[in-house]
């Protein structure tokens, strides 16, 4: 199985002919397509959301309360697909980073509670808290440009979790994220954000670059956190990046799009929005 097929049966719930628990050969260069595959995780969010949207396009179009409840609608669903497309392999990630890096007072703890198959206050608060920002920023997002923001972010939160786990050191011996990094390789970085800046730029032009610092200041930010308090990062740390630069940079679309439309170029072309 090629590094493109694992990285995509392993992302996703797409049957590519195997599945997180048998992901093939190819997982050791798997995250040198994260980026790749998140593009083809935002590609299919856009094109569910352009169909809801086109269902509803009588409320979305009035002025008032239907519109907004329209627009909290499509933006609710919009996440609980991007949840299942994923099969909340990230979230989950992301309610134990929660758990162990503000409820743990030592390493050792920390990765107890990592290891733990339970869930606590912090990653309930955290999970909750998290969701409502997608969901908000999502709604939020003006109806020109929301098609290419929902389908870069997938990308650049992926090109961020491909940056923390060669830039960081990858604590324990076990784990689900130990299986990307038993063959190290020099082109998988430069290829990943290659295909993450190169998204950027076509899709939004210089706020799509403006997005992926974004995303690589809030990954970076985040691994730099966790290995100054578990000594390095694991499976479910790079979920929770992957997490944190998604509600991260769908906020920051949001506000920045109030005020000025993304990506003109694609919003001329006439889709029936």
């Amino acid at each position: 199985m090629t590094g493109l097929q694992s990285a995509i049966a392993f992302l996703t719930t797409f049957p590519v002919g195997s599945s997180r628990a048998n992901h093939g050969q190819g997982i050791a260069s798997a995250r040198a397509w994260f980026p790749a595959v998140g593009l083809l995780v935002g590609t299919v969010l856009a094109a569910f959301d352009l169909l809801i949207r086109w269902g509803y396009r009588a409320g979305i179009n009035d002025y008032g309360g239907a519109a907004v409840v329209a627009q909290v609608l499509v933006g609710a669903v919009v996440v609980a697909a991007l949840v299942l497309i994923t099969g909340a392999l990230h979230l989950d990630g992301f309610m134990d980073t929660c758990d162990a890096l503000l409820g743990g007072s030592s390493p050792k703890r920390r990765m107890q509670i990592l290891k733990d198959p339970h869930v606590g206050t912090f990653a309930v608060v955290g999970v909750v808290c998290l969701l409502l920002v997608k969901v908000a920023a999502i709604s939020a997002l003006p109806w020109q440009s929301r098609p290419w923001i929902l389908i870069l972010v997938p990308c650049l939160s992926r090109g961020a979790m491909l940056l923390v786990m060669e830039v960081f050191p990858y604590v324990g011996s076990n784990g689900l994220g130990v299986d990307f990094l038993q063959k190290q390789g020099r082109w998988h970085l430069p290829f990943g954000l290659t295909v993450a800046l190169v998204a950027g730029t076509a899709l939004m032009g210089p706020w799509g670059l403006a997005l992926a610092a974004l995303a690589a200041i809030v990954g970076w930010s985040v691994g730099r956190w966790a290995t100054t308090l578990l000594g390095g990062l694991t499976g479910d740390v790079y979920g929770a990046v992957n997490e944190l630069v998604e509600a991260t940079a769908l906020l920051f679309a949001a506000l920045v799009t109030a005020w000025t439309p993304a990506a003109p170029f694609f919003t001329s072309i006439g889709l029936p929005l």
